[in-house]
């Protein structure tokens, strides 16, 4: 398991999405040690984030499969840094969100390039955002995955190892009302009340939740006002919309354009801002179709299932390509300081990921033959 003192040493480096230096020290390792496997590496760099960076091997007639993950963490330097094991966990910020992952695909492809093997139509993309919203690299990953047929992603697997065929769409959205301020005591009726505007919308809003269809609307935040004498001239609501269907997205979205075009207070207009973050990535019978296909390949069952957080999976199976998450090793405590991976999950997630690759540099497809 020499693979656990690679995992230390790109864990030990702090990738806080925010610290570019650091998430760009991690991407230099990776380079040098997937250069070493004959990949050509092109480097996105941006100013304020860490580079993402696009891993190619080499091309040929056939099916082409992108393997996605990310190099930024999510805390701060000084926060939650470090490295530790015991007998059975890991644990350290980004051993399972997800250097975990990455080391697993990297680990996989060595297993592979060490039999001689040559690697070919499998590339990588880690981005360096994924952890505040992929905000900048979800046009490059758009872009990209428009070459491509099949997509492993590298977040963590589940509880009882099963790959991801689905997540819900994520929006974000800000509502600012603006009103009109009046002297609370002397000049009542000549103010136009934002704060209660946004009380009305507050409650519209949560009104769109359907838990039986897998939509939650939560209005996360609310701010507004001067003080207790003046009526508020202002508001700003923040709030969130997961969905399983692009129908409920739809549906949920023409009603949020109803709500904030709709004055219940006289005198007081919204302005709505923000947008639909990761579109909804779908069980499809294409994805079910290749877990089947990997359950032949394996001779294996695969346990599969949905999640309601997001990943850049979403994006990548927006654009038509078959996707598949959980490819990572199992681990919780995600976004804390108690994260953890367990270290026999990463030895299942390797020899999974290296039979899969075998066969896929050998057939250019996952379909049975």
């Amino acid at each position: 398991m020499e693979y656990i003192n690679d995992l230390k040493r790109v864990v030990e480096i702090n990738s806080y999405t925010k610290n570019p230096s650091g998430v760009n020290r991690v991407g230099e390792i990776f380079d040098e040690w997937l250069h070493h496997l004959d990949f050509v590496s092109t480097l996105y760099e941006r100013e304020d984030i860490g580079a993402h960076r696009y891993y190619q091997s080499s091309a040929t007639e056939g099916k082409k499969l992108l393997l996605l993950g990310h190099l930024d963490t999510v805390f701060p330097p000084g926060k939650f840094e470090g490295f530790r094991e015991d007998d059975a966990w890991v644990y350290g910020p980004g051993v399972c969100d997800m250097k975990g992952g990455n080391i697993v695909l990297l680990e996989a492809l060595r297993e592979v390039h060490a039999k001689g093997i040559e690697i070919k139509n499998i590339d990588i993309l880690f981005v360096s955002d994924e952890e505040t919203g992929s905000d900048d690299s979800k046009f490059l990953t758009s872009e990209l995955a428009q070459e491509y047929d099949y997509c492993f992603v590298y977040e963590a697997a589940g509880k009882n190892m099963e790959v991801v065929t689905g997540r819900k769409g994520v929006g974000t959205f800000f509502i600012d009302i603006e009103g009109k301020a009046a002297h609370a005591g002397n000049h009542y009726s000549d103010g136009h009340d934002a704060n209660l505007e946004l009380s009305y919308k507050l409650q519209e809003l949560v009104a769109l939740t359907d838990l039986e269809k897998g939509t939650t609307v939560n209005v996360g935040k609310i701010e507004g006002g001067i003080g207790a004498n003046t009526i508020s001239p202002h508001a700003h609501l923040t709030f969130e919309l997961r969905y399983k269907t692009t129908s409920e997205r739809d549906r949920v979205l023409a009603a949020i354009d109803k709500i904030v075009k709709h004055s219940h207070v006289e005198g007081t207009k919204a302005i709505l801002s923000g947008g639909i973050q990761r579109d909804v990535m779908q069980t499809t019978q294409n994805s079910l179709s290749l877990v089947q296909d990997i359950e032949h390949i394996t001779q294996h069952p695969i346990m599969y299932e949905e999640r309601g957080g997001v990943s850049d999976a979403n994006i990548v199976s927006s654009c038509g390509v078959v996707t598949l998450d959980g490819f990572g090793p199992f681990g919780d405590g995600d976004h804390t300081v108690k994260e953890r991976a367990l270290k026999k999950s990463f030895e299942s997630r390797i020899a999974l990921s290296k039979i899969l690759f075998e066969y896929f540099v050998q057939h250019l497809d996952f379909k049975r033959e």
